[in-house]
């Protein structure tokens, strides 16, 4: 190859790497200087947090290929086609990616929901095979992948029930008490259960019924204590992590939080690394015409 390409191809490359590396690099400290925090003491916002990941409902949801219980998955199916050269390669026919919800409950026993839209998402499980038909049937197998056979090519990712993650993403919370006016009604018809008792209390000019005035200040008492009893009763706090609304990470990954910022380091020397090889090999093409 001449002196010039091989400049210029490494000179692209360096300057792609270098490029990813201030990219990884500002990750990198965003991993690092957000503080992993408890789910039962985390403000909304940008957090970190680890726990285990369970299902929200009471039973796990199902893998499309394999029908392995999971919490979240990612597959693709491919089919192999040839040109009219004979060359052949893969050709992506469909594709598609868990959005339900699921819970992360951490070493305290708190729980958030967890909303894996757009996250990216390292998998507890990467598996590819092979077959004769668009769809896989049966198991997953358990032979090697490097030798196959059939033209249709399965890959699936999963995140495995029980796993350890660490999650950062954007922490939006809400506080949820109960219905005031459905409690409202409840009371008022558990009073009608009781006509002496509800007469006895409200029947001020003991006629032996409620007039439009009486009945009105029955509405008004069932409302004044369906208030203090919801008002006195626990508030629950509903939690959900999600996409961040400023550009941040959104990040869910098998390992605590220590191993995910060594993780991002590593990332962030490997293009650093690949850069300086480009700078060098561009200038060594450069010095040789």
């Amino acid at each position: 190859m001449h002196p010039q390409l091989i400049a210029a191809a490494s000179a692209a490359i360096a300057l792609f790497s270098l490029w990813r590396f201030f990219i990884r690099l500002r990750r990198d400290r965003m991993v690092a200087d957000t503080p992993a925090v408890r789910i039962r003491s985390a403000a909304q916002g940008y957090v970190k947090v680890t726990g285990r990941a369970q299902p929200a409902g009471p039973a796990p949801t199902t893998a499309p290929l394999s029908s392995r219980p999971c919490v979240w998955w990612d597959y693709a199916i491919a089919h192999e086609e040839t040109d009219s050269k004979g060359n052949t390669h893969w050709h992506e026919v469909e594709r598609a990616t868990s959005v339900e919800l699921f819970v992360l409950v951490d070493a305290d026993g708190a729980r958030c929901l967890v909303g894996p839209v757009t996250a990216e998402v390292t998998p507890t499980d990467k598996d590819v095979w092979y077959g004769a038909l668009p769809r896989p049937v049966g198991p997953l197998p358990t032979a090697s992948s490097l030798l196959h056979s059939g033209e249709w090519r399965y890959t699936e990712r999963l995140l495995g029930v029980g796993t350890p993650l660490c999650v950062m993403g954007e922490l939006r919370s809400h506080s949820e008490v109960g219905d005031v006016n459905a409690a409202t009604a409840q009371k008022l018809r558990d009073w009608k259960q009781d006509q002496q008792t509800l007469l006895a209390r409200f029947d001020t000019n003991h006629d032996g019924r409620l007039d439009a005035i009486e009945w009105e200040a029955a509405r008004r008492a069932a409302t004044s204590e369906a208030q203090a009893q919801t008002l006195s009763s626990g508030i629950e706090r509903i939690s959900v992590i999600s996409e961040p609304r400023n550009g941040e990470p959104f990040l869910i990954a098998p390992m605590n939080a220590a191993q995910l910022e060594k993780r991002e380091r590593r990332y962030a020397a490997l293009y650093f690394v690949a850069g300086l090889i480009g700078v060098c090999v561009c200038a060594w093409a450069l010095s040789h015409p």
